[in-house]
């Protein structure tokens, strides 16, 4: 809907009551049990509770769940309390058990997490699945306290169904500027030269520190509490799913991984509980068909925070970033 006046370089998204009525109507409502193709595609607006048991079997390629965390927070009415680490712990397994049986034996899993519900997430996929990693990210926004140290890092937790599974490290190397370039012999040693500076394509870490959480001035925006990058995003489908795979996401939220997915040429399928969100979702999916740009990721390079409006400064192209 219209929601409250916004100053005109606020690029958050809107919707007209007009836009919100019809993309309403396009959610989807019905799963034909056991047909794979029944789900590609679809956004489901319900409690995961509804759907899961239509899903059809080992279906999924690559699951990216962000659950609430155990915080208090509102979710535009929908009000998760915090509770004690053994109800929370109760909390996940009472959904995820249900998810298992939807992931191939070749899937891969994310699941994020905040410092304090971290180690609940990591016994309960240890309980069901190989424990990979543990991603940290670094957020730049967080409340400072005067009696602790201000929280800027949240949690991905990475596993897999199996021991054959997908995973490319080719696809999720990052473009580095160089700022004590090494030469043998008078040769750049594993760095380039380019307008704009020196430059390290370097291996995927699980210390990310060049994303940037979405704010008013970037298209990807919206008024979700807690919505992640649609950059964080890209790293996890292009290092763990092939062009036309299933991604499927049990708290969709304001639909970034369904749109990420769909910019990267992947199949998604997600489920969320809130309207409002899941038509914001939609309303993403309509811009992707035209823009499909991820803010940071260009010519299939993920680029070291600020790096990149730099040399596009240098260059002075128009590519969007």
């Amino acid at each position: 809907m219209t929601g409250k006046e916004r100053a005109k370089k606020n690029r958050t998204l809107t919707l007209t009551d007009v836009e919100y009525r019809r993309l309403k109507k396009q959610l989807a409502s019905q799963i034909c049990p056991g047909i794979e193709a029944s789900i590609d595609n679809k956004i489901y607006c319900g409690i995961l509770e509804r759907y899961v048991s239509e899903f059809p079997k080992a279906a999924i390629d690559l699951l990216i769940i962000d659950p609430p965390y155990n915080i208090n927070k509102n979710y535009h009415g929908n009000k998760f309390s915090e509770c004690s680490e053994e109800s929370y712990a109760s909390y996940l397994s009472a959904w995820f058990e249900s998810l298992l049986p939807l992931l191939k034996q070749t899937a891969s899993v994310y699941v994020c997490c905040d410092w304090k519900s971290s180690n609940v997430i990591f016994s309960l996929l240890n309980k069901y699945l190989i424990v990979r990693n543990r991603i940290t990210w670094q957020r730049e926004k967080g409340r400072g306290a005067q009696n602790n140290w201000k929280n800027c890092m949240e949690d991905i937790w990475f596993a897999t169904v199996s021991d054959n599974y997908y995973f490319d490290a080719e696809a999720v190397k990052q473009k580095r500027r160089v700022l004590a370039p090494y030469r043998d012999n008078g040769v750049p040693k594993d760095w380039n030269e380019e307008d704009g500076g020196k430059f390290r394509l370097t291996a995927p870490s699980n210390f990310w520190d060049d994303i940037s959480i979405p704010f008013w001035s970037m298209p990807e925006n919206t008024d979700h509490p807690t919505q992640k990058p649609e950059k964080l995003i890209a790293k996890l489908i292009l290092a763990s799913s092939k062009t036309g795979d299933m991604v499927f996401d049990p708290f969709l939220g304001s639909g970034t991984t369904a749109v990420v997915a769909k910019k990267l040429g992947r199949r998604f399928c997600g489920v969320e509980q809130n309207e409002e969100y899941c038509v914001w979702a939609m309303k993403r999916l309509e811009i992707a068909d035209k823009d499909t740009t991820i803010q940071g990721y260009v010519d299939q390079v993920f680029w070291e925070r600020n790096t990149l409006n730099e040399q596009m400064k240098s260059v002075k192209t128009d590519i969007k970033i």
